[in-house]
């Protein structure tokens, strides 16, 4: 009796760490997360730096896509005027200063 006591109470105690490492575990975020969460920022502040002056619609759209996607869709967000050319620019440098590569942002054109 006495030892399925103990058996019974190291079962709860290694139930309850176990526990307790996966609510950890799911309150930190992951690397992408993370990045995608400086990027976002560094974003509102290049809007808010240049009042969107320039930027078309769809590279408005594709961008916000990123973004909504958790920073993890393939790039394509395509700069076609100065002005958007300049925001991209100024991302992908916000982005190196944020610590992720200059590859993280999303700014592609395909070569049809």
């Amino acid at each position: 009796m006495g030892r399925s006591i103990v058996t019974l109470t190291s079962l709860a105690i290694m139930l309850a760490g176990s526990a307790g490492a996966a609510r950890l575990a799911a309150q930190e975020p992951s690397w992408v997360e993370v990045k995608c969460a400086r990027y976002k920022k560094a974003w509102s502040e290049a809007l808010d730096r240049t009042k969107a002056k320039g930027l078309g619609r769809e590279f408005l759209e594709r961008h916000d896509a990123f973004l909504a996607s958790g920073c993890t869709t393939k790039a394509n967000v395509c700069p076609r005027s100065d002005e958007e050319m300049a925001v991209a620019n100024m991302m992908v440098v916000a982005a190196m200063n944020a610590g992720t590569a200059s590859t993280f942002p999303p700014f592609a054109c395909s070569k049809d």
